[in-house]
This record gives C-alpha cells, sequence and structure tokens, in this order.
C-alpha cells in the first residue's frame, strides 16, 4: 500500500450526473414496496448480502483497502465484482478514498467527516465536484496495489455496466413463470434487486461516515471521532464497530467483544476453515474491553 499522502481535492459546484442518478435510485427504491412479492424479497436480501456484505464489508473495506487477510485471487476479484454491484464506485476509486479517510479522518482533508456536517458525512461529499469513480489513472497512483491489476483498473473505470447486466439477468429470471413472461413481474424484481438494495446499501455504508463518527461509545482514544454504533453494525455487517476498527485498522475483526457482532468476521472464519482465507489478522486486546459512553 502506498504511504504517499494522499489528496483529491474537491470544488462546491453540485455535480448534476451523480446528484441525478441518486434521485432516480431513491424514486426506483420507492417504487419497489408497490410491488412486493416474497421472491423479490429475497432476491433483495440475497444480493443485499453479497454485495453490501462480501462486495463492500469483507472485499472493498476489509481486504482491499486494509489487507487485513487473503484470498485466492479468484475470491478476492469475485468480492470486487460484488463490490461494484453497489453503485459505490470501483475498487480503486473506493479503496483510495476509505485510505484518505483514514490518513485524515476528521480532520482537514477527509472527504466526509461530520465535522463539516452531518448531511456532508452521510451524502454531501458525493454530490458537489467532479467524480473521480472513473478516473482511474489518477487513483491507482494511490493504489498501487490494485493499481498493477489490469482486472481492477478495467473494473474501476466500468464497475458500473455490470449493474445493467444485472439488472438484465433479473428482469429476464423475475419475468419468466411457468404461465409465460410478466413484464411486471420482471420490472418488480429488478425494483427490488437493484434500486431498493442499492439505496438501502447505500445509505448504510454512508451511516458508517456519518452515524459512527456523531453516535456511541467510544472504548479506545482515538484522535478522530470515531465510535462503536450497534445499529449501524447490524445493518452493514460488522463495519459499525468503528472506534474498534479505527483504532486497528488492519484487523479483519472488528466486533472485538463477543457481544459486539460482526458477521463479516464469523463469515471470515467459515472461509478460514475452508482454507480460503489465511494470514488473518486480528487485533490483540491484553487490557480488559472497557467502553465510555459518548457525550
Amino acid at each position: 500500500m502506498s504511504t504517499e499522502v494522499i489528496d483529491l481535492p474537491i470544488d462546491n459546484k453540485l455535480n448534476w450526473v451523480t446528484t441525478s442518478v441518486l434521485i432516480f435510485i431513491h424514486v426506483g427504491a420507492i417504487a419497489a414496496l408497490f410491488m412486493f412479492s416474497w421472491k423479490n424479497l429475497a432476491v433483495g436480501l440475497l444480493l443485499y448480502w453479497m454485495c453490501t456484505g462480501l462486495g463492500i464489508s469483507l472485499g472493498y473495506h476489509r481486504l482491499h483497502t486494509h489487507r487485513s487477510f487473503k484470498v485466492p485471487i479468484w475470491l478476492e476479484y469475485f468480492f470486487a465484482v460484488c463490490g461494484s454491484l453497489t453503485l459505490e464506485g470501483g475498487p480503486i476509486f473506493w479503496v483510495a478514498t476509505h485510505r484518505l479517510h483514514h490518513q485524515k479522518s476528521d480532520q482537514p482533508g477527509d472527504p466526509h467527516s461530520p465535522r463539516d456536517g452531518a448531511w456532508w458525512s452521510h451524502v454531501g461529499w458525493l454530490l458537489v465536484g467532479e467524480s473521480k469513480h472513473n478516473n482511474t489513472k489518477l487513483l491507482a497512483k494511490y493504489t498501487p496495489d490494485l493499481g498493477k491489476h489490469r482486472f481492477y483498473r478495467w473494473l474501476n473505470s466500468y464497475h458500473w455496466t455490470l449493474t445493467f447486466v444485472l439488472a438484465a439477468i433479473l428482469f429476464i429470471a423475475g419475468g419468466y413463470s411457468a404461465s409465460g413472461f410478466s413484464t411486471k413481474a420482471g420490472v418488480g424484481m429488478v425494483l427490488w434487486g437493484i434500486f431498493l438494495r442499492i439505496c438501502l446499501g447505500l445509505h448504510a455504508t454512508w451511516a458508517v461516515n456519518s452515524a459512527t463518527h456523531m453516535w456511541g461509545g467510544r472504548r479506545f482514544a482515538t484522535r478522530d471521532d470515531s465510535r462503536n454504533n450497534l445499529a449501524v453494525a447490524l445493518i452493514t455487517f460488522g463495519e459499525g464497530w468503528h472506534n474498534n476498527h479505527h483504532a486497528h485498522p488492519t484487523s479483519a475483526r472488528h466486533g472485538l467483544a463477543w457481544y459486539e457482532f460482526d458477521i463479516s468476521w464469523i463469515t471470515l472464519k467459515l472461509m478460514k476453515a475452508a482454507g480460503l482465507a489465511k494470514n488473518v489478522r486480528v487485533a490483540k486486546i491484553n487490557a480488559p474491553l472497557a467502553e465510555e459512553k459518548a457525550a
């Protein structure tokens, strides 16, 4: 990983492309509520786990950004594909932004600190300036470990195309039944598997940037405002134990106490038992885990 200080300046002009896409996603998510079916719910939940759980929590964050464990390259690529289906950007963009967050957490230069406003930290920082999502050449400078892979460079530039491919698959799979093809059923599955699932995944990830730097307990006296937040942990597969993470960023385990539910850590332990994960880094805590309530 690069030790060079990252600086990705932005301006305050509204980015209409990003803003329009996010509005479109939210409108589709609302529409999905009027096309409920148990089949659509099951598909949405499965894809939420695959994309936000495996793709973002285990993949983009713990593996690609912090290199907390090692897996076969095919599995590493699979996690990256899952992450790209969240519309949170390609792996090089996501990793570069998150490494910047750790370098300057809650200090000037942090891309999404609540010290600049709760709305800003949650989503506002994405709505202004020139989008860097597809500027692979610039971002690869800060992610040399990913930039040396042709696959990651391609995925970072064209990550959004995979969502269209998945939408087409869902439309066809959802529409076909024993009685024939139903356009309405196909659209319903797309709304649940793409729009609603992406919308919830975005807000869950954004809550790590905002809520876990404002509300919760602080076990470790880190230089930032990171908190441990149970509610966020439950919807992000363990990412809500954010103070633990900022104190031990390379630890693959974020929930350090038995009562800190960390689904990604449980998944990783199963992968290790199956021989798929190796060199798993885990924080060594010698002192009792005492936690103070944040003011």
